[in-house]
């Protein structure tokens, strides 16, 4: 008899632990209901974080006026980052036809945020070379990090927009494209930029993204196995042309900078 209670005991308490589980990892788990909005508040910590150390000498009270581009650039950088918090909100309040109307500002945004990254980043290099008297090779070299992160959100963006009826693709691209933003206020830190590191923190919260859908879905989504290796790529020769600096890299930089 108590031979039979045991076992009983046994399969009541095995199914309890895996429906524990499923509840955390699997399918209408918490990691599946929660990630995007957990990780959209996490962007917008690092970008807090990141620029709160800067932001005070370099915008709000420089010992040399910036130029006013740069103000309009932190405002539309900052307002796609409360648009992903935004979406990803309405998304896990069940908003869907709010989230869909409000895409169209999302879209329209992206589609300003572009011309407006490289404009800037073409303007700032020109100001660090002229009123911070910066050299003109590092000035010249650095471009290819602000083209490559635009280049970068421009392509993912609209890849997003053109499969918007395709949530799986649609909601990882967005993702994506805005963790490749994160490079500026990660390069913050001084050890992170001068060792390069920005890139490969972007890679490890993009890796989050892979380690939710073995999570849910025990497989990685197409969109990361495309996308990782084709960005690594992208990054690699970026830096490359910014630490090296090649000769037809300088020919193109001083074409456009003059």
């Amino acid at each position: 008899m108590s031979t039979v209670n045991a076992e009983r005991a046994g399969a009541v308490v095995v199914p309890e632990k895996k429906s524990s589980t499923i509840a955390v990892a699997g399918r209408n788990g918490i990691v599946q209901r929660y990630f995007y909005f957990a990780m959209s508040l996490l962007l917008a910590a690092i970008v807090v974080t990141g620029f709160k150390r800067s932001v005070n000498d370099n915008l709000f009270h420089p010992a040399v006026a910036r130029p006013f581009i740069l103000w309009i650039h932190g405002a539309a950088f900052a307002g796609w980052v409360l648009f992903f918090v935004c979406q990803s909100s309405l998304v896990r309040l069940h908003k869907v036809s709010w989230h869909r109307s409000i895409g169209w500002f999302g879209a329209a945004l992206a589609s300003v945020m572009v011309p407006l990254g490289v404009t800037t980043a073409i303007i700032m290099a020109r100001f660090d070379m002229v009123q911070l008297h910066q050299s003109e090779s590092d000035a010249h070299a650095f471009l290819s990090i602000p083209f490559y992160d635009m280049i970068t959100f421009g392509v993912l963006i609209a890849l997003a927009i053109y499969w918007r009826t395709k949530p799986e693709l649609h909601r990882r691209l967005i993702f994506i494209a805005t963790c490749g933003l994160m490079d500026a206020p990660v390069a913050r830190f001084a050890y992170v930029f001068d060792h390069n590191l920005f890139f490969p923190f972007l890679d490890l919260l993009i890796l989050l993204g892979v380690a939710r859908d073995l999570l849910v879905d025990r497989r990685v989504h197409k969109v990361y196995r495309y996308a990782l290796p084709v960005l690594i790529v992208g990054q690699s020769l970026a830096v490359y042309m910014w630490r090296h600096n090649p000769s037809w890299w300088q020919g193109i930089t001083r074409a456009i900078l003059g």
